[in-house]
């Protein structure tokens, strides 16, 4: 495919067409300061060959590679099998749309299908839909999900969901007549107050979000939640997990009579990627198969009796009726789906489990190591998956981890960043992708600090 720039003839003409004088004029509603970048300081054009060589050293200049990382917080570093990068890289899966038409999409349409059943089977949920676009828009779409099945309007959201999914809520609802109200974390066990879950719900609630692991790495009462939140009629729980890595760990969400189980699948086959694109689920219970947001990919037979694959219980026109469709995802985020489903038939269910296990592990192995400081401890000792939050006594945590990073280590991220009360707090995270070495001189590191 060629591409063919506007002439400054057309562009004219296109500017009196429409009666402005100065492209900018159609930038007028952004602030004037953040509308016009000047191009000055572009360089010149160059031969390829030189390009080519500029490139490289620019990229000569990046050590981070040579730096250890604790960093987690919704984004986790975990090994991917080669298998994932060659299979998902063969043109067919990476060239094709939607797969409206069945008759030409079938293993498209198949390796949806096959990532719908292992995501329903991780979450114990009676369902699984073919992908969201992350976790952030995963968890406002599973709580518009509580809302169109309880035809209400108020949402509770427990305070210690990820901070950057609760803006994302916010984000959503700030136009759609849709209340939010937070429900506050215990600052003693990091869990949620559910003596408050239970004051705030009311006839008026249609659900409850919350996170597990939160985003402290904190697991929560989730059979508890879902109790308190069923005992308010038709109000559902709906369960955030932003470490996908831990569906294999713990108690499905639907064996803890949890509605509906959204989340970030980026542990599942993708790499961190600077942030994106990632890979948002979402399963539920059957009740709610009707209000599902996005594709759902079913199994048929052809009129010759042969298995066959098809988009099933929803039309394309579903997701295109504006502020009236369940969702407007029709753009093809499937190939993030693809990744996680041949990641997850890889590792197999045993795979899953001892890669879980040992990401649990590791964090344990920190835990106790850590105990031999006085002047540090893991706020949350109890119920950790893979990330916990280590408290400083006389050390503030953005410093903190400045002196680590001189030392060519990302500690982790300091909690100061979205709560007010946590200076001395950072969040750190441990995968299969670290060793014993590493966790050694993480702690050797700080200890040298004091």
């Amino acid at each position: 495919m060629q591409y063919f720039p506007l002439t400054d003839k057309q562009r004219e003409e296109i500017k009196k067409e429409i009666g402005i004088k100065d492209i900018k004029e159609l930038f007028s509603d952004i602030p004037q300061e953040k509308a016009w970048y000047s191009l000055d300081n572009l360089p010149n054009a160059l031969p390829e060959n030189e390009l080519l060589k500029r490139f490289e050293d620019l990229g000569d200049k990046n050590t981070y590679s040579d730096y250890l990382s604790f960093l987690g917080g919704g984004a986790y570093n975990h090994f991917i099998p080669e298998v994932v990068n060659y299979l998902s890289n063969r043109s067919e899966f990476l060239t094709p749309y939607t797969p409206y038409q069945p008759e030409v999409s079938q293993g498209s349409l198949q390796a949806m299908f096959e990532y719908q059943t292992m995501m329903a089977m991780l979450t114990g949920m009676d369902f699984s839909n073919a992908s969201l676009y992350d976790g952030g828009t995963a968890a406002i779409e599973g709580a518009l999900l509580a809302l169109r099945k309880s035809k209400k309007n108020k949402i509770l959201v427990a305070e210690n969901l990820h901070p950057e999914y609760m803006e994302i809520i916010y984000s959503y609802v700030q136009n759609l007549g849709i209340e939010v109200e937070q429900v506050r974390y215990n600052r003693e066990t990091g869990k949620v107050e559910l003596d408050e879950l239970k004051d705030k719900l009311n006839s008026e609630i249609g659900g409850f979000v919350f996170q597990s692991p939160n985003y402290f790495g904190v697991i929560e009462e989730s059979k508890e939640i879902s109790d308190i939140v069923h005992s308010e009629k038709k109000a559902y729980s709906v369960q955030v997990v932003a470490e996908a890595l831990s569906l294999p760990f713990l108690t499905p969400a639907g064996d803890n009579g949890v509605d509906i189980i959204v989340g970030e699948a980026q542990s599942f086959g993708l790499s961190l990627s600077f942030g994106g694109p990632y890979l948002g689920f979402i399963a539920a219970k059957k009740e709610f198969l009707r209000q599902m947001p996005g594709r759902l990919v079913g199994q048929t037979k052809d009129v010759d009796g042969k298995r066959g694959f098809v988009l099933t219980l929803s039309t394309r026109e579903q997701h295109i009726k504006r502020e009236n469709a369940t969702s407007n995802i029709c753009s093809n985020q499937a190939w993030c789906a693809l990744r996680a489903g041949i990641h997850l038939s890889t590792l197999g269910k045993s795979g899953l489990s001892k890669i879980s296990k040992l990401n649990h592990l590791n964090t344990a192995y920190f835990v106790k190591e850590i105990e031999k400081f006085d002047f540090v401890n893991v706020k949350y000792k109890k119920d950790f998956f893979n990330e916990v939050v280590l408290e400083l006594k006389n050390d503030n945590g953005i410093e903190f981890l400045e002196k680590l990073k001189n030392r060519k280590i990302f500690a982790g991220i300091p909690l100061k960043w979205f709560y007010k009360d946590a200076d001395n707090q950072v969040l750190i995270n441990f995968t299969e992708m670290h060793n014993k070495a590493d966790i050694d001189l993480l702690v050797k590191e700080i200890g040298d600090l004091k």
